[in-house]
C-alpha cells in the first residue's frame, strides 16, 4: 500500500504563506502594533463584497493580511485572552505553573527550608509536574487551541475575503 503524499508547497505557494511569517519573530510587540489601521478603516462597510472568483477572493486575501496584518494580530490576542477568561482552569493551571517556576527560581538554587522541613528545588519541580500535569488535562488546553485556531480562522479569513481592496491599490497594480 503506498503512502499518500499531499503536496502542501503547492497549496501554500499560491496564497504565499511561505514568506509571511519570517519576519516575526524578530519584531518587538511594540513595533508589531505600530502601524495598527484606525478602527474606521478595519470596519468600512462600503468596502465590504463579496469576491466574484477565487482568484479574486486570492487577491483580497495577500492584500489584506498584510495590509491588516497588526490589526489582525490584535484580533487574535483579543481572542486568545477571550479564550483563557473563559476557561478559567486553564487560566489557574498557566498561573500556577508561571507562579511556581518563578517562586522555585527565587530560591537560585538552594533549598527551600520551613521549619524542619526541607524541599530540593529538584523536589519541588517535580511536585510541581506532578500537581501540573493532572489539572492541565482536566482544563482541556487542546480544545481551547483548536477553538482559537477556528474562530481566529473564520474571523481574520472572512474579513480578509469580504473587505475589497482600495481603490488606490488597483491603479497602482495597472502601473506595475
Amino acid at each position: 500500500m503506498s503512502r499518500i503524499s499531499i503536496p502542501i508547497d503547492a497549496l501554500t505557494s499560491r496564497m504565499n504563506l511561505s514568506g509571511r511569517f519570517e519576519g516575526l519573530g524578530s519584531q518587538s510587540i511594540s513595533s508589531r502594533f505600530a502601524n495598527l489601521r484606525p478602527i474606521g478603516e478595519f470596519f468600512d462597510f462600503k468596502r465590504v463584497s463579496k469576491p466574484a472568483n477565487f482568484g479574486e477572493a486570492q487577491g483580497r486575501i495577500n492584500y489584506n493580511l498584510s495590509y491588516f496584518s497588526s490589526n489582525y494580530a490584535a484580533v487574535f490576542t483579543m481572542l486568545s485572552i477571550y479564550s483563557l477568561i473563559s476557561n478559567l482552569r486553564l487560566l489557574f493551571v498557566i498561573c500556577l505553573v508561571v507562579g511556581g517556576m518563578y517562586g522555585i527560581g527565587k530560591l537560585q538554587g538552594n533549598d527551600l527550608q520551613i521549619g524542619s522541613w526541607r524541599a530540593t528545588t529538584s523536589q519541588l519541580y517535580t511536585t510541581l509536574f506532578i500537581i501540573a500535569v493532572p489539572l492541565t488535562f482536566m482544563a482541556s488546553p487542546l480544545t481551547t487551541f483548536l477553538w482559537l485556531i477556528g474562530a481566529s480562522g473564520v474571523t481574520i479569513l472572512g474579513h480578509a475575503t469580504m473587505m475589497d481592496k482600495p481603490i488606490e491599490s488597483a491603479f497602482q497594480e495597472e502601473a506595475v
